[in-house]
């Protein structure tokens, strides 16, 4: 097949699923969204819209063209994305990335433009960076489950474990809580989840407290304080072997570990969002002393991820 008739099948299937998405987008107020996952494999991309700025990832894929090739095969691809997006050239950020298991690269930085830009989301602002890292800041996937968090947030203590950015904490601070501690092994992401509480301070309690705890989550378990936390949220990645961290973390092995520490750090009847990107992820109820444990997974997953998203999603209540 030539290569224009595999554009218009990409400008056809592009439009298709910007036409709905941003449709349903309009009708929620949500303006961060993803538009297209990979629907071709001849065009191996991850479109997402921040706003009035797109963020194009393309996973490395043996194409079978030299870098001449492949250059002009992506510069043929770009003005379809800008025509039916409705954006200039110099709107669009362009990333090359592997496809890796779940979250595991999340600290990696890869350049350093440092060019910021603040976006909205349910009246929050967060920063995202398009460019020097890994992912961008915000996890998209996980907007319905920040949600819940908020409207369960009032007056009550609650912990972000591998906080990342800190959205869910920020969400938990616009939804009353009188306390919000974060926690993350990594020193960038904790300061950029401090400025993203700072740009929404107005939104939470006065005379709420938002800690900023820099650790490794599996060893600040060993010392958390006993029946303490109201509301838990716990998204790690799948695999990590941080020099910074005492042992390795491989989700799959540890999460009934991670889960019952957790769990021992919260007040009886208290509320545990879990949720992992591991792909071949086996939840062991049986090892988890719970009252209950349930797939919340369809529940929390966004219009722009149904039918593409990997990833589990569970409510534990101590």
């Amino acid at each position: 097949m030539e290569l224009s008739e595999k554009l218009q099948m990409f400008r056809n299937r592009l439009t298709k699923t910007f036409r709905h998405t941003s449709k349903l987008a309009g009708r929620q107020g949500v303006s961060c969204y993803r538009v297209y996952d990979h629907d071709l494999p001849e065009f191996p991309f991850c479109i997402e819209l921040y706003e009035d700025k797109v963020y194009l990832a393309e996973y490395r894929r043996r194409h079978g063209m030299t870098e001449e090739e492949h250059e002009a095969w992506l510069e043929s691809c770009l003005p379809v994305i800008c025509e039916i997006l409705g954006v200039p050239d110099e709107a669009i950020y362009w990333r090359q990335r592997q496809r890796k298991a779940g979250r595991q690269g999340q600290y990696e930085k890869l350049a350093s433009e440092q060019e910021f830009f603040v976006v909205k989301e349910a009246g929050l602002s967060f920063k995202v960076n398009l460019m020097d890292y890994l992912d961008t800041g915000l996890f998209l996937d996980h907007r319905i489950t920040r949600g819940m968090v908020k409207d369960e947030s009032k007056g009550k203590r609650v912990l972000n474990l591998f906080c990342y950015t800190g959205s869910f904490s920020v969400y938990a601070a616009a939804g009353g809580a009188v306390q919000v501690d974060s926690v993350d092994l990594s020193k960038t992401y904790l300061h950029w989840a401090e400025e993203n509480m700072a740009l929404n301070t107005q939104t939470g309690d006065k005379g709420a407290v938002y800690n900023f705890i820099h650790a490794d989550v599996k060893q600040w378990l060993d010392e958390a304080p006993m029946g303490f936390y109201d509301l838990v949220v716990m998204d790690p990645p799948t695999f990590s072997n941080s020099k910074r961290m005492k042992d390795f973390l491989d989700i799959q092995r540890d999460h009934a570990e991670l889960l019952n520490k957790t769990l021992q750090a919260m007040r009886p009847g208290g509320i545990l969002y879990f949720s992992t990107n591991s792909r071949k992820f086996q939840l062991e109820t049986e090892k988890i002393i719970a009252s209950s444990v349930r797939d919340i997974t369809n529940a929390t997953t966004p219009f722009d991820f149904q039918g593409k998203l990997f990833r589990w999603c569970y409510r534990v209540v101590k």
